[in-house]
């Protein structure tokens, strides 16, 4: 019989750790704006230190994912909260002695999103060495949970602490990350059988993008998975405006957007149970669907209260949907190819999470906000019904997974 999750001492210093940093970076992450306006004044200079995060971590994903599948998965995560540590140290005694620069807080937004690129890839590829493949789709549900807490909980930590004083929510970060490293040194990865070839970078990533698109599992999720997140965060964008324009105000709509985080928790920890109950199939298709139903309500729903309760309906399912998609991708993809799939999939999302604003803002600016609704509404219905016709996702998990020539 298969001792409990909880019980897997390595799984546990690994999610434990991690779960500490993710409240210290979502902390970073809503006070690196705000400290960028009390220095500079200048809400661009506080964008161009957000981006520089994002940009960061979207440029390296790529080669970040061949480097994992070559280098020691467990040293490659020690080294980088080893980074973040050193990086947020710098910034904090910046601060304190208030000689902070936007540059300093570019290159330390860098470093952050860099490691990230590096981390996420690593423990993905050491988490099926880490669980049983009966427990793994719990195991992925709890990361999934573990991020929305961090993200949850972080984000509001970080604008107390910042009026407490500039560079507390930094320390505080700063602890997260240094007991994230303590945590590693303890973690014992089982070795594996993989055979590491050194070749030319290019030449591994190249082959990282060959194998996932060779895939049809993993490529047409992957495609129809960008083009709905790519309408949903649109969406997202389109409703803070029309709850704006029903006089809104700046603590309704912080509340309705917390509830995103609110419905990404509750669906993580039924993920494991629903990801079984549903099967494959439908975990992923009623995630389209729920989105394709729940999405014109945003036009009959005044409340802000109530906009935040159908964002937390809307993200209610996803967890299970990434449940089902992560657990098959990673039983699916050998040892050696890990570190790429996470690094090719991170780049997917991190370009549709980028995109989805900037289609957002067109579409308020050119149309009015109810049409630019019914626009995201029809983009997630058309995506919907091709996943629900799709005969490889009909299939997926089911069937032979069919290798395609390139």
């Amino acid at each position: 019989m298969t001792a409990s999750l909880a019980r897997n001492r390595n799984y546990t210093l690994l999610w434990s750790g991690q779960a500490l940093g993710e409240v210290g970076f979502s902390a970073t992450m809503i006070a690196f704006p705000l400290l960028v306006l009390a220095v500079t004044g200048s809400p661009v200079a506080s964008g161009l230190v957000l981006a520089a995060d994002a940009a960061a971590q979207l440029a390296v994903g790529l080669p970040a994912g061949a480097l994992v599948d070559r280098w020691d998965r467990r040293r490659v995560m020690l080294w980088c909260e080893a980074a973040r540590a050193v990086a947020l140290a710098g910034l904090v005694v910046a601060i304190w002695t208030g000689v902070v620069a936007v540059a300093h807080m570019v290159a330390v937004a860098v470093v952050l999103g860099v490691t990230r690129a590096l981390f996420e890839p690593a423990e993905d590829a050491c988490l099926p060495q880490l669980v049983p493949e009966a427990q793994l789709a719990t195991a992925v549900a709890m990361n999934g949970a573990r991020s929305s807490l961090g993200q949850m909980a972080g984000t509001a930590l970080g604008g107390v602490l910042f009026a407490v004083t500039r560079w507390l929510p930094f320390l505080v970060d700063l602890v997260t990350h240094v007991l994230g490293f303590v945590a590693l040194l303890f973690l014992r990865v089982p070795p594996t059988e993989r055979v590491v070839e050194r070749r030319h970078i290019a030449r591994e990533i190249g082959e990282g993008l060959r194998w996932v698109w060779q895939r049809a599992e993993i490529r047409v999720t992957a495609l129809c998975a960008v083009v709905l997140n790519l309408f949903f965060t649109a969406f997202y964008l389109v409703v803070i405006v029309l709850a704006q324009g029903r006089g809104a105000s700046s603590a309704e709509i912080g509340v309705m957007a917390a509830m995103l985080g609110v419905g990404g928790v509750l669906g993580a920890l039924a993920a494991p149970r629903l990801h079984r109950a549903l099967g494959p199939f439908r975990s992923i298709a009623s995630v389209f669907w729920a989105l394709a139903l729940l999405t014109p309500l945003a036009l009959v729903l005044e409340s802000a209260y109530l906009l935040g309760a159908l964002f937390a309906l809307m993200t209610f399912l996803a967890p299970t949907a990434n449940t089902t998609i992560g657990t098959h991708q990673l039983l699916l993809t050998p040892d050696g190819m890990r570190g790429r799939l996470s690094g090719v999939m991170a780049v997917v999302v991190g370009v549709a999470g980028t995109l989805g604003p900037l289609v957002g803002g067109a579409l308020t600016e050119v149309l009015t906000a109810r049409t630019a609704v019914l626009v995201c509404a029809v983009g997630i219905l058309v995506i919907t019904v091709i996943v629900t016709v799709n005969p490889t996702l009909r299939g997926y998990g089911v069937q032979p997974v069919q290798e395609e020539e390139a």
